[in-house]
């Protein structure tokens, strides 16, 4: 039985503990005796403090983004990029609605002060995401169309199978409290954040390419940037984790969190082949196909593990646009005053997530 385990449950930390340590150098990921004091000078994890600055450097409010082009364009959007749109949409506000609802129950049983700070943040920058997403459909389309859009994952079957896989992940710790499926959660929510969401991306990008939607790529393109630091978050818990506590990440454990995110990569393909496939100009099957498994390959390579998928090692050539027009930094006249053609390239930026 280990000491984060009671009855092999988690123990839930206290929020008043004036008996917790205050000597940094017992400070654990998990199962640590926190005071909950948030001191910023003496964090036992360093990269939380660079972490926490990109974040706050990051604050962006939606409204600030004009959608005055993008009022003029959703009306005359071919048939498939509109309902893609809308789908994706759909998706994209399940995925952060459900973020902030279970990023709480994380942070219930993350002992290390610092690393919570992050998690709250993360959860408010869930909560701006939401609010994008609804100002977008607020400003394009009727209260109506509004709404059919945000519950479209309760009627489009694939769309629910898609919920089903990360929520079925998060509603298990909540009957399930020990630190297997506590690292389960951890994992389904590196998978969200590295791999659920780009195929929707990509698609507003392309929008944005062929001169379409301007506005509502720059959103996605701040959200982009939040989710990348989100990201980072993850993968330093859990690779925080695997030093605290190695006989978590036994054999079975590692099979079964490559398992789970192979499982994401399929789940994201299938749904980019549904949602775009072949039928929005710039976008095809295969050129899907070549980025997600590129991503996963991204993914559990920064976790410190073997390739997934060996013909995926690089940045596919048809893809490299992609990265230009996820840089957030970039400025805005010159990016949407550069329309580019379908299929061009660009310089892309290195993402070592």
């Amino acid at each position: 039985m280990q000491e984060w385990e009671k009855n092999g449950q988690l123990v839930r930390k206290p929020l008043f503990n004036p008996g917790g340590d205050t000597d940094v150098r017992s400070r654990r990921m998990i199962g640590g005796n926190t005071t909950n004091l948030n001191d910023y000078n003496n964090l036992k994890y360093h990269w939380t403090s660079d972490w926490y600055r990109q974040a706050m450097n990051n604050f962006w409010i939606p409204e600030e983004i004009n959608l005055s082009q993008d009022m003029k364009d959703y009306p005359k959007l071919p048939k498939a990029e509109r309902e893609a749109y809308d789908k994706i949409l759909s998706f994209l506000v399940f995925l952060d609605s459900i973020q902030t609802a279970n990023l709480p129950n994380i942070g219930e049983y993350i002992t290390a002060n610092e690393v919570n700070l992050c998690l709250n943040i993360q959860t408010f920058q869930e909560c701006v995401h939401s609010q994008s997403y609804s100002y977008m459909l607020d400003t394009i389309c009727s209260p109506e169309e509004r709404m059919e859009i945000l519950y479209q994952w309760k009627t489009d079957e694939h769309l629910l199978r898609r919920n089903t896989f990360i929520g079925d992940c998060y509603n298990e710790f909540q009957k399930k409290k020990d630190a297997r499926t506590l690292f389960r959660v951890l994992m389904a929510n590196y998978i969200l954040e590295g791999i659920y969401f780009y195929s929707g991306f990509m698609f507003f990008y392309n929008l944005s390419r062929n001169g379409k939607m301007p506005g509502s790529a720059q959103e996605i393109r701040y959200i982009n940037r939040d989710e990348n630091t989100h990201l980072w978050l993850f993968r330093n818990i859990i690779t925080e984790l695997r030093k605290e506590e190695p006989e978590l990440f036994d054999e079975q454990t590692v099979a079964a969190m490559r398992e789970l995110l192979k499982e994401g990569v399929r789940q994201e393909i299938a749904w980019g082949h549904y949602v775009i496939g072949d039928d929005i100009a710039g976008l095809n099957r295969q050129m899907i196909t070549d980025y997600i498994q590129y991503l996963g390959n991204q993914r559990w390579t920064s976790l410190g593990y073997e390739i997934l998928y060996p013909d995926c090692e690089k940045e596919p050539e048809s893809m490299r646009w992609v990265s230009q027009y996820s840089n957030a930094n970039l400025v805005k006249t010159d990016f949407f005053e550069a329309r580019s053609t379908a299929y061009a390239k660009s310089t892309a930026l290195i993402d070592d997530l």
